[in-house]
């Protein structure tokens, strides 16, 4: 089971949500940023960590609909951070 922590940090003005799907496979990680971004609308950066590959070309697709920009830096071997900051 994955462990699913979810915490917020205060950078200058603007608060960096982290949401750690590792562990989870399709379509979990997309659903689960889903209702993370659902859950605030006030959210202004959320940073995804995964170790799905697959879930690297779906959140992407789903955080610019919901007007997102999307940043993935890998940050160990097969283990992503989908940074996601609200356009504007």
């Amino acid at each position: 089971m994955a462990n699913n922590a979810r915490k917020g940090v205060k950078m200058s003005e603007k608060e960096i949500r982290k949401l750690d799907v590792r562990g989870e496979i399709c379509p979990y990680p997309m659903l689960k940023t889903n209702e993370e971004l659902d859950s605030d609308k006030d959210i202004n950066i959320l940073e995804v960590l995964t170790d799905h590959s697959p879930a690297l070309s779906t959140i992407p697709p789903q955080a610019l609909k919901r007007g997102y920009e999307v940043e993935i830096d890998e940050i160990d071997n097969s283990e992503w951070k989908i940074t996601l900051k609200k356009d504007g």
